[in-house]
């Protein structure tokens, strides 16, 4: 007889797995574009799907809370997205059998084992793609979220780095494009939102960060909450010093050079807030808005005990020697064939990767994994008499793209999970159906950035594209006010794009990838492009809207914009053109 969740006796725990990945179809291949996308879906997306269903086969639930962006959405649904994607994994199991052979020729037998694993590998990804899911790995997520078995959240339409937009018509249309998609995607309305890079900002008097740029003078802005709350959302989750003050440790830092070098120019102004310990990361609280008329949001917050098991790359399991190496690759095909072997290692001296021996340690770290869950639970039990829960969301490239072995740990630590009758799975819209919070909180504008602010996003590096984002975001509501006032459908399909590409720019994968230096040359043109794209664009719809036909030239280029970015074929420009509910003091 199963457990109800009334008979558990310690709480719950909510998996939560964020998948975004920026617009890359048509924007290059290797090592930056399509590829990126192409790996991740078969490094992840798919080993992820396979794993969930595995388990609903063993009879076990997920409940697992699934975040897909709208921009990765877009991407997986894109009709070029499936030839692409077969044409990207028979080159994968063509290079694996070329290795094999090459391996096998100097008598290195355990590399062309690997090479073997690797063929194997992509082959039955492909087998699943084309065969399982019918090359419609949406619809297989749908159908699992149609099911009880996951939780599908949205997020800002382009990943847009909502504290930093300058004006609320560029978070109003991040927000409700974001639903548009995702209805149209999933066939129904999304219940929880991941805010990009957990960044928040409440209702205050907001002025430029750049005295030289965006809105000049302070004026009232809304909070980030009133614009989920606006359209339907009911959640989102922050990381733990945005609600309990404290140190905000980051969860990038120690993975990138480029970060520590920023850090240690914002260090010495850095003061953390101090801890509130009448607040706890495992109840969840309202952060209502201003207006009485608009239903409270509720927000979880991120568990740091359980967190830093998985984060961490010197203390998590992911840095464990016996684990596959992410960074050194096999050239040609870029297969992986070496260890972590240990955190100190350079690449010259990784040890070859021993598939039998990393499994070895799945079990292990589930097992630790889901007892820690337990005792976090229990202990918050005991001291509060409260029914808790713990909200565990990481980046979901990080299960079998960054970490190989990510999907069998998630499938050992969810089975363990479920097996404890003291501890209940669930995706986070379920647990607010039963536990209503009460408490309602102030919350701190902030990030999950190292010190809980926008330093990683905003930076000498990265300000050039933000002062492109405020003066493309200044001048479209004109545009798009043009546009609805106007019956031409030319002027109408030109605003259009136009904000398809204001949305592109706004992406924070831009300055994110500039200020990590991860791929810094691709993402400053990617921004350049956007920007240019919008600027002639907007140019088109002004001389369309006093008169103008376009050019041959104009028209060409249109038709380039919406074949090179052809997102969001629902966008509407009035998302830009008023405000739906102004901030008023």
């Amino acid at each position: 007889m199963t457990d109800s969740p009334a008979d558990r006796s310690c709480g719950a725990f909510a998996l939560v797995l964020h998948g975004h990945l920026p617009y890359v179809l048509s924007h290059g291949t290797w090592p930056h574009g399509s590829d990126m996308l192409f790996e991740c879906t078969a490094e992840c997306y798919i080993p992820l799907l396979r794993t969930f269903d595995q388990l609903v086969s063993d009879g076990v639930s997920p409940k697992v809370t699934m975040g897909i962006t709208p921009v990765l959405a877009e991407q997986l649904a894109d009709p070029d997205f499936g030839h692409q994607f077969e044409a990207y994994l028979e080159i994968r199991i063509r290079t694996a059998t070329e290795n094999r052979e090459e391996f096998s020729a100097k008598g290195e037998r355990p590399l062309a084992d690997l090479a073997e694993m690797w063929r194997e590998h992509f082959g039955a990804v492909r087998e699943a793609f084309l065969d399982h899911y019918g090359g419609d790995l949406i619809g297989a997520f749908a159908r699992l979220q149609n099911g009880g078995h996951i939780e599908v959240i949205t997020s800002a339409a382009t990943h847009g780095y909502l504290p930093l937009l300058g004006r609320d018509e560029s978070m109003q249309a991040q927000v409700k494009q974001a639903v548009r998609s995702y209805q149209r995607l999933f066939g129904r309305p999304p219940r929880g939102f991941w805010l990009p890079e957990c960044g928040y900002r409440p209702r205050y008097s907001w002025a430029s960060p750049l005295p030289d740029a965006g809105p000049q003078g302070a004026h009232l802005r809304k909070g980030v909450e009133e614009f989920l709350a606006e359209n339907g959302i009911q959640y989102f989750i922050v990381d733990t010093p945005t609600l309990m003050g404290g140190a905000g440790t980051g969860v990038y830092l120690e993975r990138f050079a480029g970060l520590q070098t920023l850090w240690e120019r914002f260090r010495a102004s850095y003061r953390p807030g101090t801890v509130d310990v009448e607040k706890s990361p495992h109840e969840t609280y309202l952060v209502s808005s201003t207006r009485e008329d608009v239903p409270p949001v509720a927000v979880f917050t991120r568990d740091e005990r359980t967190g830093v098991q998985v984060w961490s790359g010197d203390h998590g399991y992911p840095g464990d020697g016996r684990h596959l190496d992410f960074h050194k690759k096999h050239f040609p095909g870029g297969h992986r064939y070496w260890r972590v072997t240990s955190s100190s290692s350079d690449l010259a001296s990784k040890e070859i990767y021993q598939p039998d021996r990393a499994a070895e340690r799945v079990p292990e770290n589930a097992d630790h994994f889901s007892h820690l869950v337990h005792d976090t639970l229990a202990e918050h039990r005991a001291a509060t008499g409260n029914y808790g829960i713990i909200c565990a969301p990481y980046d979901a490239e990080l299960f079998g793209h960054w970490w190989f072995e990510g999907p069998q740990w998630l499938y050992r630590t969810i089975t363990s999970i479920a097996s404890n009758p003291a501890v209940e799975l669930a995706t986070c819209s379920e647990y607010l159906d039963r536990h209503v919070p009460e408490a309602a909180v102030a919350l701190p504008e902030s990030s999950w950035g190292q010190g809980g602010f926008h330093w990683i996003w905003l930076n000498e590096w990265t300000s050039w594209i933000w002062k492109h984002i405020y003066s493309a975001e200044a001048e479209f509501p004109d545009l798009a006010r043009r546009a609805l006032d106007s019956n031409d459908a030319v002027l109408a399909e030109i605003t259009a794009q136009a904000g398809r590409e204001l949305l592109l720019l706004e992406a924070s994968d831009w300055p994110f990838l500039i200020s990590t230096w991860s791929a810094r040359d691709y993402a400053e043109r990617r921004a350049t492009l956007h920007h240019e794209a919008f600027s002639r664009l907007a140019d088109m719809a002004r001389r369309r809207a006093a008169g103008e036909d376009l050019s041959p030239e104009d028209q060409q280029f249109l038709a380039e914009c919406k074949q090179r970015d052809c997102l969001f074929p629902d966008l509407d420009p009035a998302w830009w053109a008023p405000v739906e509910r102004p901030a008023q003091p």
